[in-house]
C-alpha cells in the first residue's frame, strides 16, 4: 500500500507551483519549481514498478517527447549558406552584410537561449504528471484540496492586495503586475481568474465524492464547498477580470453535469448552456483591448487590440511557415513586423492567442503536435464521460482543462508554471483513470445495525 507520504508528493508539489509559479518574473522561485521537478521526473523514470502505465499515459508522453524533440532540433545549428533561405530569415543576413561580418552558422531558432528557457517551462507540468501516473503518488481528493487551498491562499493575498494603496502595497509579489486588481500570487489578473475559475469544477467533485460518506461527514463537506464557492466568488469580484466572469458562467453550468444524476435531464440543458455561454464569452474577450476591464472600450493602438496583434502575428505567421522562428522567439519576430504609427512605449510580449502564438514560433511540426495532443485530449475526455467507473475528479480535470484550453484563445494562461501545473496535473487526472481510493482506512467501518425489539 502507498504511504501517505508518497501520496502527499504530487498534491503539495502543486500547492507550490501555486504558490510560487506565478510569473516568468519569479526566476529563483522557477528555478526551485524546476530543479524539484526535475527530481520527480527521474524518481519516475528510476521507478521500477510491476503496473505498467495505462495507453493514454503513454501516449500522452510520447507526444510530449515529440514535442521537445521539435524545439531541440530548432536548435540545432545549421551552415550558413542554408538558414538565411528559410523563411524569412534573409533580413537578418542581410544585417551581418550591413555590418560587414561573415555569415555565421545559426540554428533554426532566432532565439536560441530563449528556446531552451521556454523548454524548461514544461518542467512543472511534465513532473506532476509523471508523479501521478508513474509514481502514483496522489490521491485525487488530495489534489483537488491543494488546488483549493492554493486557490483560497491567493484570495486572501489578493484581498490585501486591494485593501492597501495600489503604489505602495507591500502585497504585489512582482513589479510589473496589474497594480489595483487582486492578483494573488500571480502578476497577471488575467492568470488569477483562471486560477479561480478551474478551482470550480473540483469543488463540485469534492462534493460528489462526498457522496460516499456517512450523512453528519456529507454534510460538513457541502458546506465547506458552499463556503469555498462564496469565497471564489469573492475573489471574481475583487479580481476584477472579465475573462474570469466570461469563463466562470459556462464552467459553473458544465460543473452541474458533476454533481447531477446520471439520467437526470438537466443534463443535456446545462451541456448546451456551457457551449452557448463559452461561445459567447470567447466572442466578447476577442472584442475588449487587453488590460480592458469593460466591453467596449476603445483599442487604439497594437498593443491593447486583440485583432491588430493576431493580424501582425499572422503576417509573421505566413513569413516563417513551414520551419517556425524558434520557441520563445515571438517577442522579438513581432517587433520586426508592427506598423511604425501604432508603436507606444509599451511592447508586446505574447499574441495573446497560444496556438497562433505556437504555431509562428513552432511550424508545421509544432502544429502537428498540437493536433495530436487535441486527439488525445478529445479522445480522453470522451472516455471520462462515457465510462461509468470514471470519477468525479475525472470529469473535473476535463472541465478545467478545457477551460484553460479556451482561455488561450484569448491570453497565455499555460506560460506560467502555476497554470501549466494545474494542466498537467488535469491530464494525468484524465489518463490515470484508476478506481476512487478511501480517504483514509478509518472511513472503512463496518456499519452499525441497531435492532429494535
Amino acid at each position: 500500500m502507498l504511504s501517505r507520504a508518497r501520496l502527499a508528493v504530487a498534491p503539495l508539489y502543486l500547492f507550490a507551483c501555486l504558490i510560487l509559479g506565478g510569473s516568468a518574473q519569479g526566476i529563483w522561485q522557477n528555478m526551485i519549481l524546476q530543479l524539484a521537478g526535475v527530481a520527480l521526473i527521474a524518481w519516475a523514470a528510476a521507478e521500477s514498478s510491476r503496473e505498467s502505465l495505462v495507453s493514454p499515459a503513454r501516449q500522452a508522453l510520447l507526444i510530449a517527447m515529440l514535442g521537445i524533440a521539435v524545439v531541440a532540433l530548432q536548435l540545432v545549428p545549421l551552415p550558413a549558406n542554408l538558414w538565411p533561405h528559410l523563411g524569412a530569415r534573409e533580413r537578418i543576413a542581410d544585417g551581418y552584410r550591413a555590418l560587414g561580418m561573415p555569415i555565421p552558422p545559426a540554428p533554426l531558432s532566432l532565439t536560441p537561449y530563449l528556446s531552451l528557457d521556454s523548454l524548461l517551462g514544461l518542467i512543472p507540468p511534465l513532473a506532476i504528471f509523471c508523479a501521478m501516473v508513474r509514481l502514483k503518488a496522489y490521491r485525487g481528493k488530495w489534489v483537488a484540496l491543494a488546488l483549493v487551498a492554493g486557490t483560497v491562499a491567493g484570495i486572501l493575498i489578493g484581498a490585501l492586495q486591494v485593501a492597501s494603496p495600489a503604489d505602495q502595497s507591500p502585497w504585489y509579489p512582482y513589479s510589473e503586475t496589474n497594480l489595483g486588481t487582486a492578483v494573488g500570487f500571480f502578476a497577471n489578473a488575467n492568470h488569477m481568474a483562471g486560477l479561480l475559475v478551474i478551482t470550480i469544477p473540483f469543488l463540485a467533485a469534492i462534493a460528489a465524492a462526498g457522496k460516499t460518506e456517512n450523512m453528519q461527514r456529507y454534510s460538513a463537506v457541502i458546506a465547506l464547498c458552499m463556503g469555498a464557492g462564496l469565497v471564489i466568488l469573492v475573489g471574481l469580484a475583487l479580481n476584477g477580470s472579465l475573462a474570469g466572469y466570461g469563463l466562470a458562467l459556462p464552467v459553473l453550468a458544465a460543473s452541474t453535469l458533476i454533481v447531477l444524476p446520471a439520467g437526470s435531464r438537466l443534463r443535456l440543458w446545462s451541456i448546451i448552456l456551457a457551449f452557448l455561454l463559452v461561445v459567447a464569452a470567447v466572442v466578447a474577450l476577442e472584442t475588449v483591448p487587453i488590460g480592458g476591464t469593460k466591453l467596449g472600450e476603445d483599442a487604439t493602438s497594437s498593443v491593447q487590440s486583440r485583432a491588430e496583434i493576431l493580424a501582425t502575428s499572422s503576417r509573421a505567421l505566413h513569413d516563417f511557415l513551414p520551419l517556425g522562428s524558434g520557441l520563445g522567439s515571438f517577442r522579438e519576430v513581432y517587433q520586426l513586423y508592427e506598423l511604425p504609427n501604432q508603436v507606444t512605449t509599451t511592447y508586446v510580449i505574447h499574441a495573446h492567442n497560444d496556438y497562433v502564438e505556437l504555431a509562428l514560433e513552432t511550424g508545421l511540426a509544432g502544429i502537428a503536435v498540437l493536433l495530436l495532443f487535441f486527439i488525445w485530449w478529445g479522445a480522453a475526455v470522451w472516455r471520462v464521460w462515457r465510462t461509468a467507473e470514471a470519477g468525479p475528479f475525472a470529469r473535473a480535470a476535463a472541465i478545467a482543462s478545457a477551460a484553460i484550453l479556451v482561455h488561450s484563445l484569448v491570453d497565455f494562461p499555460l506560460r506560467t508554471a502555476a497554470i501549466s501545473a494545474c494542466f498537467g496535473m488535469c491530464l494525468a487526472l484524465l489518463a490515470d483513470r484508476r478506481a476512487p481510493l478511501p480517504s483514509d482506512p478509518s472511513d472503512l467501518r463496518p456499519t452499525r445495525h441497531v435492532s429494535i425489539g
